[in-house]
């Protein structure tokens, strides 16, 4: 039965850890420089409906190392851009690949994607959910802190598709998870709902208290791709959730501070602070690759 990697709420506390130790592991084996060529001869088809640096260059530098190769599929490009039904596009591309990865806007197109397909299937980032990062994340923290059980993490700005998906895979560690977010942009309800039955959760519209004693802070941009229409708007909203020198006495003295990147400097998080953390957010933005390679190999080695 194939695999696909579409959201971590399919997957299991074992299972995450699983691919953090083998992220872990590739990570080591680059830096030494150890040949890894777990996929030899395989094909990764990546399908972009929105742009990217970070997804599209490790993807392919990741099926590089791995002895495979990674095909750019641009949403114009192809047959999909100009109306061939998902369902198709998922049983033609599964005759050609061996596994696709897409970045696109609806997870309904995923799952739907990942129902037809017969290959392994791997969620690049969707409007609702972003598991790939959050990995790259888990393996960034259990580096700088030893481990992630106890520990507690606090995101700050918009619920969005990084806020749902650090929820679950905090959660699903062991981490005490804190949002802190406007009223009418808080992470999914239902995903809320199960991180309260399932672990320590709060969600507050208070900065500084979502940010006491917090382990790791954690921001993203304001406004998302597709959300430019909303963004001065956004700005106004917002205005209050920002990690800068306030939020980072309230949390503990040696907080660490994560970034999804792009980051703009002076909106979610001011200049000062993330020069300080740079360290941090750029070691998170490098574990993107060997995170991604552990989900390939994991899904595609046999």
């Amino acid at each position: 039965m194939k695999k696909d990697f579409l959201l971590l709420s399919h997957y299991s506390r074992e299972e995450i850890l699983s691919l953090l130790a083998l992220a872990s592991e590739l990570k080591a084996q680059k830096r030494e420089g150890k040949p890894h060529r777990l996929l030899e001869g395989k094909t990764l088809g990546m399908i972009f409906e929105k742009s990217s640096t970070r997804t599209r260059v490790s993807f392919e530098v990741g099926m590089y190392d791995l002895g495979g190769s990674a095909l750019f599929l641009s949403g114009a490009d192809l047959q999909l851009g100009r109306g061939e039904p998902i369902e198709d596009t998922a049983r033609v591309l599964s005759r050609y690949l061996d596994g696709i990865m897409i970045r696109t806007f609806a997870q309904e197109k995923v799952e739907r994607l990942a129902q037809y397909a017969t290959i392994p299937v791997i969620n690049g980032l969707t409007d609702f959910a972003h598991p790939c990062q959050v990995v790259a994340d888990l393996l960034t923290i259990q580096e700088h802190k030893g481990g992630l059980e106890g520990k507690t993490l606090c995101y700050v700005g918009d619920g969005n598709n990084m806020a749902n998906s650090l929820i679950v895979g905090g959660i699903k560690v062991g981490m005490k998870v804190r949002t802190a977010c406007p009223a009418a942009y808080r992470p999914d309800p239902g995903i809320m709902a199960w991180a309260q039955a399932a672990g320590d959760y709060l969600c507050t519209e208070d900065v500084l208290e979502a940010a006491a004693g917090a382990d790791v802070l954690y921001t993203d941009v304001w406004a998302s791709m597709g959300q430019e229409a909303e963004a001065e708007a956004r700005m106004r909203i917002f205005a209050g959730y920002q990690i800068n020198s306030a939020v980072m006495r309230a949390a503990a003295p040696d907080a660490m501070v994560l970034h999804c990147l792009p980051a703009h400097r002076g909106e979610e998080i001011t200049a000062e602070v993330l020069e300080a953390h740079e360290g941090e957010i750029f070691d998170e933005a490098e574990n993107r690759l060997h995170a991604q390679k552990a989900i390939m190999v994991h899904l595609m080695r046999f």
